[in-house]
């Protein structure tokens, strides 16, 4: 896969052209206004008009390089990324988080899906009364495909996110395939379905006659029984919220149920949305950051909150080959732990997050050595950072500042328990793809950390790769996974 920003056909070579037609995706990209004045001639391109043409807006193009070779099976592709304003802080993109394994094309489309308001103006609640506005929102408004036997306006905004994230994971499944005991969902949630049970308080407090109805999905298990109920599973459902490493925990629970035969499939992921409660929360500990977020960066202050769903399918070897199905990584080993030091402070030395990563090498069956990337916890405030930095020098040594590394939260925002999920996703597309994607921002990442940063464009990653995704949470837990390439 490569990428070329040009803004004249002039720009095209030959060598552009041959390489395009010997089936190597070539990803042009171009200023909006370069499209508009008639320098690119967009019936040049596979299948894509002007008109048709992915209009982005965001920090610029050095974000959109991140999945744009990803996101689409053609091989000349046309993107148009509208010019950065000087008031960049009003112009992130908006993430609709519908994520699945299953089809990698469908999700990452979906993945650069975006609303037409700016990110700035959260239209799920006002802002005023916080310092921040920024959020990586959805979308106040969805519209999704209608479903048999599922109501969508029924269903909470974390519900929505979880069902449409796993319709699009199993797509490739005969749909009665799931309809066993066999089969369990293994979910993560931080909030459930806050938003919901905000709106019905505050239709009391205004002595308005709110709906019940909406309160349903309000319990954390929401997003999971959701699932569970649309894809008919009617094996275990479990749902774990243990803060921002809740999908994690799905995770690791799920590949235990795996192991000890319980089930043969697993579904799992996390879903959360975006509520009063947490963005006043986040904003009242200063660790929302004003402006665009900009992890493991010198001038670091804080994260961006997101909302969203991330979902995988999961099952045995041996299930996988009785169905001829084609799997796109392994999931190999998961660690936890706890840093019994603060409620919402991650332990300075990292100690708490160096336990979980040799615990999921020591139950993956290998060794630090053979990491080749890492998709970080990564939220941009600084003591996380820091506390993650020696955390990763604790396990790895030296080698820490060579291994590539990225944050996922920099592009999406942070999903709260849905987080992991997402992460995982992105962890599988990395490898399936061989392509770690940067970490956005444009200040100098910090010395003082030691880390090899992806930064500008997406690093080329080996043949065969081993990827550690880790999160860290309130209350000191820490969760990760392992995922590797297909032997």
């Amino acid at each position: 896969v490569r990428l070329k920003f040009i803004q004249s056909m002039a720009e095209i070579t030959a060598a552009d052209r041959d390489a395009a037609s010997e089936d190597v995706p070539l990803v042009l990209l171009t200023n909006y206004e370069s499209a508009r004045e008639g320098k690119i001639d967009p019936s040049q391109f596979t299948g894509v008009s002007l008109d048709e043409a992915a209009v982005l807006r965001g920090y610029g193009t050095k974000t959109f390089q991140t999945f744009l070779p990803l996101f689409a099976d053609v091989r000349f592709k046309f993107v148009a990324t509208a010019t950065p304003s000087p008031n960049r802080t009003k112009e992130l993109i908006h993430y609709a988080g519908f994520l699945g394994i299953m089809d990698t094309g469908q999700a990452l489309t979906r993945f650069f899906q975006r609303n037409s308001e700016k990110a700035g103006d959260l239209q799920l609640f006002p802002t005023t009364s916080h310092r921040t506005s920024l959020a990586a929102e959805a979308g106040a408004t969805m519209t999704l495909p209608p479903r048999p036997g599922v109501d969508w306006q029924a269903l909470g905004r974390a519900e929505r996110f979880a069902v449409a994230a796993a319709f699009e994971a199993t797509a490739a499944l005969p749909a009665n395939s799931l309809h066993s005991d066999r089969v369990g969902v293994f979910f993560g949630s931080s909030t459930g379905a806050l938003f919901e049970g905000e709106r019905y308080l505050q239709g009391l407090l205004q002595r308005q006659e709110p709906a019940l109805a909406p309160i349903a999905a309000h319990q954390n298990d929401g997003p999971g029984t959701a699932v569970a109920r649309a894809l008919g599973v009617r094996g275990p459902v479990l749902t774990y919220s243990t803060a921002c490493t809740s999908a994690n925990m799905a995770l690791a629970a799920a590949l235990d149920a795996l192991r000890s035969g319980e089930i043969d499939v697993a579904i799992a992921g996390g879903a959360d949305e975006l509520c009063e409660i947490t963005y006043a929360g986040f904003n009242s500990l200063r660790a929302i950051d004003p402006q665009p977020t900009r992890p493991f960066r010198k001038s670091r202050a804080g994260l961006l909150m997101g909302e969203g769903s991330g979902v995988l399918v999961l099952e045995t070897l041996a299930h996988a080959r009785a169905r001829g199905g084609h799997a796109l990584a392994e999931l190999i080993g998961a660690g936890r732990s706890c840093d019994a030091h603060h409620v919402s402070a991650p332990d300075p030395n990292g100690a708490g997050a160096a336990a979980a990563i040799r615990a999921a090498l020591q139950d993956g069956g290998v060794s630090a050595d053979q990491v080749t990337f890492v998709n970080a916890h990564g939220t941009g405030t600084p003591h996380n950072d820091d506390a993650e930095s020696k955390a990763m020098a604790a396990v790895f040594g030296a080698r820490a500042a060579t291994i590539p590394l990225t944050s996922t939260k920099s592009l999406v925002g942070h999903l709260l328990g849905a987080a992991g999920g997402i992460e995982a996703v992105l962890s599988t597309l990395s490898i399936v793809h061989r392509l770690l994607p940067p970490t956005a921002g444009d200040e100098p990442i910090d010395p003082a950390l030691g880390l090899d940063v992806v930064t500008g464009t997406p690093r080329a990653l080996p043949a065969h790769n081993l990827g550690l995704s880790t999160n860290l949470a309130f209350g000191g837990n820490n969760a990760v996974v392992l995922l590797r390439s297909v032997s």
